[in-house]
């Protein structure tokens, strides 16, 4: 069973990411206006309504999932919304659920005379890895703008070290050293099969030091919020994996809308005076809340709603795999599963299309393979080491 979960989960991050990656591409390019007069077409002004659209339909995704699970067991009318879709849990602060073992979460540690610090409850926990994610989604826009696309994906190949890293460092979870075997290789495997592909020679000089700095704040943010999704399902086991995606989703929403209905200025960094590539020397000025200005955006330059609606709806589906993963495997998986999606996308497109990859994409691939062997064999150990353990 947990071999089928994992290649159902595998396959549906690979095909909805696959569609919602490139309705991202398509987002950040310019789109024409209706006026005539606007020639060169504008750009999508605002990543945070890009970031509540995909808040939006991620709720949605995670309440019909949960509604239709509840609904098929047979017990949608005894259970509650508030029970299916964990917010009794997130009320009670995660005190009043129990497992098989006994009491988990906060009222475990009171049991065992530990003193729970509030930022590690449940509803605290969540409150971070919410903000982490509302900030990670405009900044990655506003990286784009700043460097090319394969830069872009370069750099996200990299995002198992700081999952990694931050796993250890902030909650000092514990790995094996095969472990961090399996992240160098496939870490530089995959940086190897995108340097040395078609996407490495198209960076050209468009890449900035500001949008380069951007992308590594970006994954820094990407690894608090994988490590403390860890963290909640390790606290809390009985909190699902779509619980949290609505419970998530929802609270995105509640922080965006109120930043969205005010007036912001043209660049945070002006209200510092300090230097930035999108500040100027003139007085601060503000933009029109970026819900309005999204939505007249919308009506001027039609032709920007289908990849909107693509981004959102593929990313409310995606993520119903996401944290399926998540809970039943760990970000690492998850991550690895991420990272790995265009080199698969890619060898698949040589056995249908019969395109090529060069001697260092292949080399990049043999080094993927290597740490995923690694990984595969340690696990095999294991299953083999516990069945000679029940035997016995």
């Amino acid at each position: 069973m947990g071999v089928v979960r994992f290649g159902v989960c595998v396959l549906g991050v690979y095909a909805a990411f696959l569609l919602w990656a490139i309705a991202q591409e398509r987002l950040s390019a310019p789109f024409p206006s209706i006026y005539p007069e606007h020639t060169t077409g504008d750009k999508f002004p605002s990543p945070l309504f890009l970031n509540f659209a995909q808040a939006t339909a991620s709720c949605l995704s995670a309440l019909i999932y949960l509604t239709v699970k509840s609904w098929r067991a047979g017990n949608l009318a005894k259970d509650g919304f508030a029970k299916i879709l964990g917010i009794s849990m997130l009320l009670s602060g995660g005190t009043s659920q129990r497992d098989e073992k006994g009491e988990v979460g906060e009222k475990l540690a009171v049991k065992q005379g530990r003193r729970v610090a509030w930022r590690k409850t449940l509803p605290a926990l969540l409150l971070q890895v919410s903000i982490f994610q509302t900030i990670a989604g405009p900044i990655g826009f506003l990286a784009l703008r700043h460097i090319s696309y394969p830069t872009m994906v370069l750099g996200k190949s990299c995002k198992l070290i700081p999952v990694l890293l931050l796993n250890v460092l902030l909650y000092r979870r514990r790995f094996g050293a095969h472990k961090y075997l399996v992240v160098s290789l496939v870490t530089i495997g995959i940086s190897m099969f995108m340097l040395f592909g078609d996407g490495g020679s198209k960076k050209g000089g468009s890449d900035s030091i500001y949008g380069l700095t951007l992308l590594g704040i970006g994954l820094f943010i990407d690894g608090l919020t994988n490590s403390t999704q860890d963290q909640i399902f390790a606290t809390y086991p009985q909190f699902t994996g779509q619980q949290m995606m609505f419970t998530m989703a929802l609270l995105t929403q509640l922080l965006l809308l109120p930043i969205m209905l005010l007036p912001l200025p043209s660049h945070p960094l002006s209200l510092l005076h300090l230097p930035s590539p999108l500040a100027s020397t003139s007085p601060v000025t503000f933009s029109p809340p970026a819900f309005l200005e999204s939505l007249h955006f919308l009506l001027t330059h039609p032709t920007a709603v289908s990849p909107l609606l693509a981004y959102a709806l593929l990313g409310g589906l995606g993520q119903l795999f996401i944290f399926e993963t998540i809970q039943h495997f760990g970000s690492l998986t998850l991550v690895m599963v991420t990272v790995t999606r265009k080199l698969f996308t890619m060898l698949l497109s040589v056995v249908v299309f019969d395109h090529t990859l060069s001697k260092g994409q292949w080399a990049g691939v043999a080094v993927v393979f290597a740490g995923i062997g690694v990984e595969a064999g340690m696990k095999r150990r294991d299953v083999m080491r516990k069945t000679r353990r029940d035997k016995s």
